[in-house]
């Protein structure tokens, strides 16, 4: 059976890590390759790197970032989202070290450039990163850009793009950075159960994390703030997942016996 996956997660907003609650309040944590640094050194099996400013304020990808983030000599595979307009922006973040690519405005405002990301670098190289939430029963995409949702039932209103990507990442946005608040329901919603997906969004207790992991169709859950204060948290959670095929945790660099 395949691994399944803990992500550590980098809210960044003008040019700072940030503590993210609801995309709405956000408290400054300091410089992104600290906390990106301190991701790989704790065993995290990936780390998603998300600008989260960057669509909306029409700046293209941080490609700058990317580039201090390549002198650091990172271990762990790195996802980067933000700002990607185009194929050729996603095709750079990667040559600049970023492992695979997350896209979100991409996918409502062209997703002819998906494909030829996916043509380009490999759909395992691609993710689509749906922010969504519940809505009288029915899971309802959120189009940041445009200020409004979209209730999925079908593969057409995906707009084309799911043929490209290798994994869907579902972000609970209201409920992100809200102790224990994702909606659980949101899996079971999403229409097709042989995509691979990645959920994120108020992850942070393991018994919650044991129960979405546990899902066939969820390949990874990615957690973010409440892996920012304590050092041995990466190492405390996949503790609390034994049963679950995961990656054993990583204690480098920490001074402890595994």
């Amino acid at each position: 059976m395949l691994k399944k996956r803990l992500i550590g997660v980098v809210t960044v907003r003008q040019g700072l890590a940030v503590q993210s609650f609801g995309y709405r309040r956000y408290l400054p944590l300091g410089r992104p390759e600290v906390l990106v640094e301190n991701l790989d050194r704790w065993g995290a099996d990936e780390i998603l790197l998300q600008c989260i400013d960057r669509s909306s304020s029409g700046l293209g990808p941080d490609f700058a970032l990317l580039q201090r983030l390549a002198t650091l000599g990172l271990a762990t595979p790195l996802i980067y989202s933000g700002g990607i307009r185009s194929t050729a922006d996603g095709v750079e973040a990667v040559r600049l070290g970023a492992d695979r690519v997350a896209v979100d405005a991409l996918l409502h405002a062209d997703p002819r450039q998906v494909e030829g990301l996916a043509r380009e670098l490999g759909a395992q190289a691609v993710i689509g990163h749906m922010p969504v939430g519940v809505e009288a029963g029915a899971l309802v995409w959120r189009d940041w850009l445009r200020g409004e949702g979209r209730t999925l039932g079908c593969k057409a209103d995906f707009g084309g793009w799911l043929p490209w990507v290798s994994e869907v990442m579902l972000t609970d946005w209201a409920h992100e950075g809200s102790p224990a608040g994702f909606d659980e329901s949101i899996p079971d919603l999403f229409p097709y159960s042989d995509i691979p997906l990645i959920l994120f969004g108020g992850l942070s207790e393991p018994a919650q994390l044991r129960r979405v992991l546990q899902r066939p169709s969820v390949v990874a859950a990615a957690v973010g703030n409440f892996l920012s204060y304590r050092e041995h948290a990466v190492q405390s959670f996949k503790r609390e997942m034994d049963g679950i095929p995961m990656r054993p945790p990583g204690f480098a660099g920490l001074g402890l016996a595994p």
